[in-house]
C-alpha cells in the first residue's frame, strides 16, 4: 500500500489546516502521527475503513477532526485552532489490523505503512 500526504503549510495560531492522504488501497485503518524537532514521533488521530470509530490524542481532542471518504482510499485530518506546539512533520499511516486505532492511542505504534511527511508550521 502506498500513501501520498499533502496539505502542510505555514500558518498562524488560530488558523486552521486540512491535511489528507490518498491511499493505494482501501485499509483498515488510517490515521496520523506527528514529529516535532528532538521528539519522539506520537500518535495523532485515526479512523476506521467507515469512519464509525475515531481515535485521538489528548492533546488534539476538540481541536482536530479525522475522517474518511472510503470511495477515494483518502483520511483527511482538519486542524483548527492550531498551536505553534502542534508545528510537526505529520505523517500518514496505515494499517490492516482494524483494531490499530485503539493500539496506536495506547502508545503501541506498530503500523503496517507509512506515508512521506508534510510540514506543518504554526507561527505565534
Amino acid at each position: 500500500v502506498q500513501l501520498q500526504a499533502s496539505g502542510g503549510g505555514l500558518v498562524q495560531a488560530g488558523g486552521s489546516l486540512r491535511l489528507s492522504c490518498a491511499a493505494s488501497q482501501r485499509t483498515a485503518i488510517m490515521g496520523w502521527f506527528r514529529q516535532a524537532p528532538g521528539k519522539a514521533r506520537e500518535f495523532v488521530a485515526a479512523a476506521n475503513w467507515s469512519g464509525g470509530s475515531t481515535y485521538y490524542a489528548d492533546s488534539v481532542k476538540g481541536r482536530f477532526t479525522v475522517s474518511r471518504d472510503n470511495a477515494k482510499n483518502t483520511v483527511y485530518l482538519q486542524m483548527d485552532s492550531l498551536k505553534p506546539e502542534d508545528t510537526a512533520v505529520y505523517y500518514c499511516a496505515a494499517d490492516s489490523f482494524p483494531f490499530s486505532g485503539r493500539r496506536w492511542s495506547n502508545g503501541d505504534y506498530r503500523v503496517d505503512y507509512w506515508g512521506q511527511g508534510t510540514q506543518v508550521t504554526v507561527s505565534s
